[in-house]
């Protein structure tokens, strides 16, 4: 596209941004002060690490990593497990030096399903942004990354990639139709006019919902334009669209990702192909939505059966990538356990809290009268589903992991742990899960690009994205957490708070994963305090 009309896309964007925050808006991303983060250094080493991969490839160490600014140049021994580490190691002409003896070393993770709140429910970018960062996230996908204001997300991923913010790697997809003057797109022709004035606009890809205009028709048109301009796709098959377009034919028609459960198992009905719903049901009613979204688990084909395996094929031969988000419908299955997870007193903000809260008008807080039928159902339908995640793999299909946070009690970075948890319930392995977690999503990401990842692996030659753990999470995922995870003392018969991540690498600046957490919680400790300052006030 010319540079003319990318700068017409570009004013475009800002318009309808201005227009949009003129009546909410969330507060500016505040700039990255200079005690946030050490570095990029010109010459960084990471000392006697164990270091996993990423690859699928087992752990080894203890290694030394050395970065010069942002890139990984070297991954050296640094002797043999179970002797004295030599001193004084090569090299010895280092800026700054992390002694992470004992400790682990992963790629930087990447969430694939990605939002970053809202002015009601959490206005503040920097909340979202330093939870995924403290725990670990270095890359997201944002699908969208901000409703309704495109240009936000686009200038959140300009000033990350200058490290201008405290913010992980940023890829922009926006909704068809989302950012532009030009009407609705209810016509092929005008969904790829769409797409090549989003490509001028420096967006990363499409998220379609397969309602409303997204006809199957418009959606094709979208996909295939998006693949000649390097742009990725992917879609919540929701189901007013999925008797037409399912998630088989969605992989048919080329696109990239099929992210949640929606779709598939309308692909693998058998005996209608439209599942039965009672004669009240109504979309719009999200319990009903959501409640009746698992009774399909008993009207699918057998697991296993020719049917389901030669479904699986077609979507691994149509090059389609899984991406389940397991943890954002958990609470559906234990919704006490939800509402009462460790880290909802300290690091939910109250109006986040408030928005979890049932709810016929905040999206995805659809507990009305939540029955033990409701989570029974919801149990039942987990079982194929990850049956169905976990087979793919198997296959060789593409796995990957997202949150999709800031709904059903699902909090940033906590969500992202639960989902390497789930996926481990799935039958993955641990180090299938770190793959899922790190270089499926790097390769989901650059593919449509045209590229090979530079991030998602502990390579040399590979942008400095690490997370340094003191606990082996292969061992147990729940070390990962922003708030630890309790383990009994032998010597002192005591519970103790172990775990959670020591250090964030992204783009070779260390981020203090304990500091990041304490800014949260001080912000959470700050709206509580103003709340109960209003609460307080005399009446005027």
């Amino acid at each position: 596209m010319g540079k003319g009309l990318k700068a017409l896309a570009l004013a475009a964007l800002i318009g309808m941004a201005s227009a949009a925050m003129t009546q909410h808006a969330m507060e500016p991303v505040p700039t990255r002060g200079p005690n946030e983060g050490m570095g990029p250094f010109r010459k960084l080493v990471i000392r006697g690490a164990t270091m996993i991969e990423g690859s699928g490839a087992p752990p080894r160490g203890p290694v030394d990593i050395v970065i010069e600014g942002n890139r990984i140049t070297d991954i050296l021994s640094a002797g043999t497990p179970g002797l004295k580490m030599q001193p004084n190691r090569s090299p010895r002409d280092f800026d700054q030096e992390i002694d992470a003896t004992g400790m682990y070393v992963l790629p930087g993770f990447v969430d694939m399903h990605g939002h970053n709140g809202d002015p009601e429910k959490a206005p503040n970018p920097s909340y979202g942004y330093k939870l995924w960062l403290a725990h670990g996230v270095t890359t997201v996908r944002g699908v969208s990354l901000y409703w309704g204001t495109p240009n936000r997300s686009l200038d959140d991923k300009r000033l990350s990639a200058e490290n201008r913010i405290v913010a992980p790697h940023l890829f922009a997809y926006l909704t068809l139709g989302d950012g532009w003057t030009q009407g609705r797109v209810d016509t092929p022709e005008k969904a790829r006019t769409w797409v090549r004035w989003a490509a001028g606009a420096s967006v990363d890809g499409i998220k379609f919902f397969n309602r409303g205009d997204e006809t199957p028709a418009i959606i094709r048109a979208a996909i295939d334009e998006a693949k000649k301009h390097g742009m990725g796709t992917v879609a919540h098959l929701s189901q007013p669209g999925v008797g037409q377009f399912n998630a088989r034919d969605a992989g048919a028609a080329g696109l990239g990702t099929v992210t949640h459960f929606y779709g598939h198992f309308e692909a693998l009905l058998k005996q209608n192909r439209l599942q039965p719903l009672p004669a009240d049901y109504n979309f719009d009613d999200e319990q009903a939505r959501f409640g009746e979204a698992a009774e399909i688990w008993n009207d699918i084909v057998e697991p296993g059966s020719p049917e389901w395996i030669d479904y699986l094929k077609a979507q691994k031969e149509a090059g389609v990538t899984f991406d389940p988000t397991f943890n954002i419908y958990s609470a559906s299955r234990d919704l006490m356990r939800a509402r009462n997870a460790d880290w909802q007193a300290e690091y939910a903000l109250p109006q986040l809290s408030d928005y979890f809260q049932s709810s016929r008008v905040n999206h995805g807080s659809y507990f009305f009268d939540w029955t033990t039928a409701r989570e029974v159902a919801w149990k039942r339908f987990y079982v194929p589903w990850m049956r169905l995640m976990n087979d793919y793999k198997n296959m060789g299909g593409r796995v990957t992991t997202g949150s999709d946070p800031g709904f059903i009690y699902q909090i940033w970075g906590f969500a992202y742990i639960q989902e390497l948890e789930m996926l481990q319930e799935a039958g993955f392995t641990p180090l299938e899960v770190v793959q899922a977690a790190t270089i499926n999503g790097a390769r989901t990401i650059m593919e449509p690009k045209g590229k090979e990842p530079e991030f998602g692996l502990v390579r040399r030659g590979m942008i400095a994205d690490l997370v340094i753990v003191p606990e082996n999470p292969l061992a147990n995922f729940k070390t990962l957490y922003g708030t630890g995870h309790l383990r009994l003392n032998p010597a002192t018969d005591k519970q103790e708070r172990v775990g959670g991540v020591k250090w964030t690498v992204k783009d070779g600046i260390v981020y203090d994963a304990a500091k990041l957490l304490a800014d949260v919680r001080a912000m959470v400790a700050a709206e509580k305090a103003k709340r109960t300052a209003a609460a307080s006030a005399p009446s005027p």
